[in-house]
């Protein structure tokens, strides 16, 4: 069982920063693909980002490459998601998912995930 804490969200300005992050209770993190995901009111949740385990691979969505940038720190069991240039469209709840694969790539599907995150929520005002 993988247990995964975000944090980091909260209020800011468009065109301000956020880092998010999510700590991972599990001896097997740096075997673990790892993604972020966003859901908006009245929305499907949908793919942010994804990194391999080693962190070699990475994949964005359209609207956040050049700004986002995730990373992991495979010693602390924590995967980030680095947020520039922040717009009123990115305003969601951010949630951080897992699952373990013997494979060094990354997943930009959620049904491809096995745990998630309970979630925090991003607002960015105009």
């Amino acid at each position: 069982q993988v247990q995964l804490v975000e944090s980091g969200g909260g209020l800011v300005q468009a065109g301000g920063s956020l880092r998010l992050s999510c700590a991972a209770s599990t001896r097997t993190f740096s075997s673990n693909a790892l993604g972020w995901f966003r859901q908006a009111p009245g929305q499907e949740r949908e793919f942010v980002a994804a990194i391999s385990w080693s962190g070699s691979s990475t994949g964005y969505t359209d609207s956040v490459k050049g700004r986002f940038t995730i990373s992991r720190d495979n010693a602390k069991n924590t995967v980030y998601l680095q947020m520039n240039s922040l717009k009123p469209e990115d305003t969601a709840v951010y949630y951080c998912a897992s699952r373990g694969t013997f494979f060094d790539t990354y997943y930009t599907q959620a049904y491809d995930y096995n745990y998630w995150g309970q979630g925090t929520q991003v607002t960015v005002s105009s």
